[in-house]
């Protein structure tokens, strides 16, 4: 697509979602990938773009290089984040506010280990491996070499695939799992919880500091579900839904009409091998109320 002046709402509302997906998978949160793509559409919208060709790559180069900005300036503040950290989750829904191009690179178990590249690893996967874009414009934004940006996302593939989870679940397997967990906890059932839970399932919980969490891993079926069990005595929550977040779905529990956590699972064979809850409210606060 060859422009000629300035950038058309049309236009870039048939790519915005596009710039956004390339933001929000290096980022790993709403709020900065939505930044991110504002910066981008001012930028755009006061270039000169007569000679751009392709204008979804020019947009997503102009994304990712901006978020590698922000992703490099954020790591000093990621590394010192209290306690475990879970990506901020994204409403994809039918009733989702920003629709992204929607496949496992948004899955939170994908951004949970993706999270473990470097800025650079991050980045050259998803330009390359998602959004298909040639290593010489990706070492434009890394500022090295089309063979060293090849090295990375060689390098950050591999470390995904042997993070890899088992194949995902149904929906309505995880739909039906959920719903059969939430039942179990609020009836203070450990003997159902357990038999729900892996024997070496694994709980992570992100509070972000700003209310009670887990600081690190909590490993095995009994110690979960006595976990669980204490959390419903202390929290009382009085409301739960299934919604859709990052593709799969999702328990979201509230209390007084305030959403208090956020759940979401691997299962394998019928039983829950990962379990992660999200508390901290900063991550919370875009998915609203109930």
């Amino acid at each position: 697509m060859e422009l000629t002046g300035t950038l058309a709402e049309a236009d870039w509302e048939s790519h915005r979602a596009a710039v956004f997906g390339a933001a929000y998978r290096i980022l790993g949160t709403v709020t900065e990938a939505e930044d991110v793509t504002q910066d981008v559409w001012l930028r755009a919208a006061a270039a000169d773009l007569s000679e751009v060709r392709d204008l979804r790559a020019w947009l997503v180069t102009l994304a990712a290089r901006t978020s590698y900005n922000v992703l490099r300036s954020a790591r000093v503040r990621r590394e010192s984040y209290v306690g475990p950290w879970l990506p901020e989750p994204l409403l994809t829904g039918p009733d989702a506010a920003a629709q992204v191009l929607l496949d496992e690179s948004v899955s939170t178990a994908m951004l949970v280990v993706m999270e473990r590249l470097t800025p650079a690893e991050r980045v050259a996967l998803v330009l390359h491996d998602v959004f298909d874009l040639p290593f010489g414009r990706i070492a434009e934004v890394l500022g090295g070499t089309p063979a060293a940006s090849r090295k990375l996302a060689s390098r950050a593939r591999a470390r995904v695939a042997a993070a890899e989870e088992p194949p995902r679940a149904s929906r309505a397997e995880t739909e039906r799992v959920l719903k059969a967990f939430k039942a179990a906890a609020d009836a203070g059932d450990l003997a159902g919880l357990v038999e729900l839970l892996h024997p070496e399932a694994v709980y992570v919980a992100d509070g972000g500091g700003k209310v009670t969490a887990a600081r690190r891993p909590v490993r095995g079926a009994e110690r979960i579900a006595l976990l669980t069990v204490r959390q419903i005595e202390l929290r009382r929550p009085d409301a739960f839904q299934i919604i859709e977040v990052n593709g799969h779905p999702a328990l979201a529990t509230y209390h007084g009409g305030e959403l208090v956590w956020l759940d979401t699972v691997e299962i394998a064979d019928g039983r829950i091998t990962a379990f992660r809850r999200l508390v901290n409210p900063e991550k919370l606060a875009h998915l609203g109320h109930i």
